[in-house]
């Protein structure tokens, strides 16, 4: 398979994609919204996304599986599966708050291959393939150099409707928040990883997330020299729930962090 063709089909799609979802905006209303669970909202617009990246990926790859957050897994015994996230920070879309973006991840069977995030409302394109380097809109990109975590703006995430691990999560934000340059919270994970990756954020966590939100957004992270991990440091990241990452520099002190408090529960 031509990775870089692909590639430049799934950006293509996404821009195409994502026009559709900021033309949507300017006629949405919250009549528009319907609540998959306490906090977990979807629209008409998520749904007509992921119909526009289904046909469109799966025309670009045929016999392809898809992981999609709107729809049923239709992965087994495909050698190439499509993770797909049509709109990443919905809850941020319906109150037309900045960011949202879409994720596409391809899985050759058990590796991620291929990961592009869009982030709609700057028209920012990140993305990567097997063998190449990570881009934003053609400009190559690279985690930063920074080597402590008390020099690092580190970004997470706010649960919305799971908070069995809510006492461990608080302490370690106060331990952020006096010990680093900041804490930011976008409320789309696709794009807090993208920014690791091109160093606007040095590093990221987050429980309680899905395949679809962190499988383009942790490749690129990967791809642009950065490291990622579940809370034991282990690959447990993309099915596990929970996600740590960070540049290389400051990853085993980021992690001893994160371990310390969110491995006790």
């Amino acid at each position: 398979m031509d990775l870089s063709k692909v590639c430049n089909g799934v950006i293509d799609l996404a821009r195409k994609t994502g026009t559709f979802i900021s033309n949507e905006r300017e006629r949405f209303t919250l009549q528009n919204i319907e609540s998959k669970s306490k906090n977990n909202f979807v629209t008409y617009v998520d749904k007509g996304s992921e119909r526009l990246l289904v046909d469109g990926l799966q025309r670009l790859v045929p016999d392809s599986g898809f992981i999609v957050e709107e729809g049923t897994s239709s992965e087994k015994g495909k050698t190439y599966t499509w993770i797909v996230d049509p709109l990443d920070g919905t809850t941020n879309y319906i109150h037309g708050a900045p960011p949202y973006a879409i994720s596409i991840a391809l899985k050759e069977n058990e590796e991620i291959v291929l990961g592009v995030v869009y982030e709609i409302t700057k028209k920012e394109c990140f993305y990567s393939y097997d063998g190449s380097g990570v881009f934003l809109n053609d400009k190559i990109i690279e985690t930063s150099l920074v080597g402590k975590v008390e020099d690092s703006l580190v970004a997470t995430g706010f649960p919305y409707n799971n908070y069995n691990r809510i006492v461990p999560f608080m302490e370690s934000l106060d331990y952020f928040f006096n010990n680093c340059h900041g804490v930011r919270r976008l409320g789309s994970a696709a794009t807090d990883l993208a920014y690791v990756a091109c160093g606007r954020y040095d590093a990221f966590y987050e429980y309680n997330l899905s395949p679809w939100d962190v499988a383009a957004g942790a490749f690129l992270v990967k791809q642009a020299g950065g490291m990622v991990s579940d809370f034991r440091g282990g690959n447990d990241y993309l099915f596990g729930k929970e996600i740590i990452a960070s540049n290389s520099n400051i990853y085993k002190e980021f992690h001893g962090i994160i371990a310390r408090f969110m491995n006790n529960e």
